[in-house]
């Protein structure tokens, strides 16, 4: 049973990937993808990780300690899953009809930009929860161009962010048994 489950799930994912790898999007949904997959390169991360410093008042470096250990739990996982798992990419299954981007490795599964980005927003929105649509937004565009683009698979991006969220959560937990060091 868990071979034909398996079975089920991958057929779904190479018929979505053959539609989405052949479907012309408009000018304006390749922008943002292109924007979005950017962004979740890591720029987006430190721009409000810079502005945080700056602005984010008196918790904004246990706010940053928590996405920082949030970032290298899930930087170590997704490492590990995809060495372990070895998926091959949707993109080099099947060429992609407009985008042309390289990958920044050869596996696909789990999907380290959307890891990346759920850990984020689960720990920032925790300190700074007026920022949580806009996290959450920005979370869910990264990881619907990593599947717009062709370097993921749509299972790829739900277990990253399930596995990104979850790595918030256990980050805001674990800093919580933390003895505050610094006070400013």
């Amino acid at each position: 049973m868990g071979n034909a489950v398996l079975q089920a799930i991958s057929t779904g994912d190479y018929r979505l990937m053959r539609r989405v790898q052949r479907w012309r999007a408009p000018r304006w949904v390749r922008i943002w993808m292109l924007c979005a997959t950017r962004g979740g390169d890591g720029w987006l991360w430190y721009t409000l990780g810079a502005v945080i410093l700056a602005f984010g008042g008196e918790r904004r470096f246990e706010a940053l300690a928590t996405a920082a250990l949030a970032v290298a739990l899930g930087i170590s996982l997704f490492l590990f899953l995809k060495k372990r798992i070895g998926r091959r990419r949707p993109c080099a299954l099947e060429p992609h009809c407009w985008a042309t981007l390289l990958p920044p490795d050869q596996f696909s599964f789990p999907s380290g930009h959307t890891i990346t980005a759920f850990a984020v927003s689960v720990a920032l929105s925790h300190f700074y929860p007026e920022l949580a649509p806009g996290l959450f937004f920005c979370a869910s565009s990264i990881a619907l161009s990593r599947i717009i683009l062709g370097l993921h698979f749509l299972t790829d991006v739900l277990a990253g962010a399930a596995l990104g969220a979850s790595l918030g959560y256990a980050a805001i937990r674990l800093m919580s048994y933390l003895p505050t060091v610094i006070v400013l």
